[in-house]
């Protein structure tokens, strides 16, 4: 399907120039198609995951698994969105900018 430019025209956010895989800090937020309420719901002032809010929140420990250089530090899942403060490791960023391998690499 060819896109339409007058249907499709969302613009990217990211600065120009800017390496996003640079060592630092990125928040992330996520949001549901329409802002549905697909993840749970707040009870008492708590959120209540359900089935789909659990699946986010177990696939979010799972990322290193397949991301080895993401560093998971806070993470949070809302009724139709979810967010986390996020990083690179920086001793694997230089690694690779000094083309190096650490010795538990498995190459692949």
């Amino acid at each position: 399907m060819k896109s339409n430019p007058k249907k499709h025209h969302r613009r990217s956010i990211r600065l120009k120039g800017y390496d996003y895989s640079k060592a630092g800090a990125y928040f992330i937020t996520i949001c549901t198609h329409q802002r549905e309420r697909l993840f749970g719901e707040i009870v008492d002032g708590e959120m209540k995951l359900n089935r789909f809010g659990q699946i986010v929140w177990s696939y979010w420990y799972e990322l290193p698994k397949y991301h080895p250089r993401l560093r998971l530090d806070e993470f949070v899942v809302m009724p139709n969105h979810y967010g986390c403060l996020t990083g690179f490791d920086t001793t694997i960023l230089q690694n690779r900018k000094d083309n190096r391998r650490s010795p538990f690499y498995k190459g692949g």
